[in-house]
């Protein structure tokens, strides 16, 4: 035990226990009606409160273990209370999790822990009742798969045709996943061809999932981003009579009341100035993507009409304001998109990257964008791309740096870090002219280099499983 504990904490001793004990937090712990208060002591001659301190100073990856020492021990490691004090101690964790889909359409998640390097899978996500009969007609679905789903293009033509479908047996068929407050959530989606309002949550701390309160609208394929610790969502597309309707709404869930509210809807701005009422009734606005920069929610923008996709910028959501107004010329129309109606993106330390899969069918480039001078710049060092699914890549920000998941060329999941020695990820403050000088910035095209910014940090065999999502969660 002392082992661990001098692992997790070279500065900790009993005295900082001691005296940490008597912060306002571990008053609160003292005086709140909670679990321990009924249970008999963690650790003999202990008080309970220091022996929580003790238990919240422990790696996640012995939490199993931990769990077997007693039952108070593992009511403990899974209390609500033992993770505020590992917030207020600063021992979370930050842990990734990625969402894959196999041959048989059935998805399944895996957590990597970056300190014992080591890959766990998650419970799988659970089985969904819709009362809703399946329904006919999924003309029209097929060019939504092919706008953002993982769905085979070949399971959606069959739909085309009449044939059975996997969107009408696949639970999930079109979910986004988003992550806040430590938890993961698969929102909407298709199911017997029909949108679907439910959300799921997986809580790690229980290691399960659950189901909470359903959004106001019916949706699949929406986009997801965090602002202020709240969940929103936007877009996508449920379906009516009359067959597939984008939608143009949004709506915020609030982790802590459990709460959804309404959000304006996008203005869709730049479709509403089309110059004959026939395009506008053509071309379908739909969002592409979306991001937290900036503390505003950046929301990419495109008008489709299969299989034609037009961007037309974006649209970004201040929730000052509470309204939305137009993205910035330069960052809408350079946005990088991952393949036709999907443009990924993430936020690191205050920095936007986006990821090009360039004119090559085995490389990707990075960008990153300088709000001052409304330019993506490119980003010296190619990303190699082995994988020809319909979802090659996915971008993280893990534990302060940029990352690239992708697979080999043996199919194996590779997780990739920009190199410290060879990439510096600039602060929030950094200038645009020390931009170049941390990020080896050069002019468009890139030029050839025998400098590798990328470091493989996780490897584990993928098979022919391809990448849906992955997300960060700091528990």
């Amino acid at each position: 035990m002392g082992g661990i504990l001098s692992r997790s904490n070279h500065n900790s001793n009993v005295g900082d226990l001691i005296e940490g004990s008597q912060s306002a937090s571990c008053k609160r712990q003292r005086t709140s009606d909670s679990f321990w208060e009924h249970s008999p002591r963690l650790i003999p001659s202990l008080p309970d409160e220091i022996s929580i301190q003790i238990l919240a100073r422990l790696p996640r990856t012995h939490h199993l273990n931990a769990k077997l020492v007693s039952a108070s021990w593992k009511a403990a490691i899974m209390s609500p209370e033992l993770y505020r004090c590992r917030k207020e101690l600063g021992t979370t964790e930050e842990w990734l999790y990625l969402l894959t889909k196999t041959e048989g359409d059935k998805f399944l998640w895996y957590a990597f822990d970056p300190i014992s390097m080591r890959w766990q899978k998650l419970p799988p996500m659970p089985a969904i009742a819709v009362n809703d009969e399946p329904r006919s007609g999924l003309s029209g679905l097929w060019v939504w798969n092919m706008a953002g789903s993982s769905m085979r293009i070949a399971d959606a033509i069959r739909g085309w045709l009449g044939r059975k479908s996997a969107l009408d047996q696949v639970p999930f068929c079109g979910c986004a996943i988003g992550a806040v407050d430590g938890c993961l959530y698969a929102l909407g989606g298709f199911f017997r061809a029909a949108a679907m309002r439910s959300v799921w949550r997986y809580d790690p701390i229980v290691n399960a999932w659950n189901e909470v309160s359903p959004m106001s609208t019916a949706r699949a394929y929406c986009k997801t981003g965090v602002l202020n610790g709240k969940l929103y969502v936007v877009g996508g597309v449920t379906r009516d009579r009359g067959g597939l309707t984008p939608l143009q709404s949004a709506e915020v869930f609030n982790p802590h009341t459990g709460i959804w509210s309404e959000v304006p809807s996008m203005p869709f701005s730049k479709a509403q100035m089309l110059p004959t009422a026939f395009l506008a009734d053509l071309l379908k606005p739909i969002a592409t993507g979306m991001t937290s920069y900036r503390g505003k929610l950046y929301v990419p923008q495109s008008l489709y009409c299969w299989p034609f996709f037009v961007d037309v910028g974006g649209e970004v959501y201040d929730p000052e304001t509470n309204a939305w107004v137009e993205m910035p010329l330069g960052m809408g129309d350079g946005w990088p998109a991952r393949q036709a109606g999907t443009k990924l993106s993430v936020t690191v330390e205050g920095e936007l990257y986006a990821l090009d899969p360039s004119s090559t069918l085995d490389s990707a480039r990075i960008k990153v964008y300088d709000h001052q001078d409304d330019t993506w710049k490119v980003i010296e060092g190619d990303i190699p791309i082995n994988d020809n699914s319909e979802s090659p890549y996915l971008l993280a920000g893990f534990l302060g740096k940029l990352h690239v998941i992708t697979k080999d060329a043996n199919h194996n999941i590779m997780v990739m870090q920009a190199d410290k020695q060879n990439h510096s990820a600039p602060s929030p403050s950094t200038s645009a002219n020390s931009l170049q000088k941390n990020l080896h910035e050069v002019p468009e095209p890139v030029l050839g280099s025998e400098a590798n910014m990328w470091r493989v940090v996780a490897l584990r065999s993928g098979g022919s499983a391809e990448l849906v999502s992955c997300q960060i969660l700091d528990v």
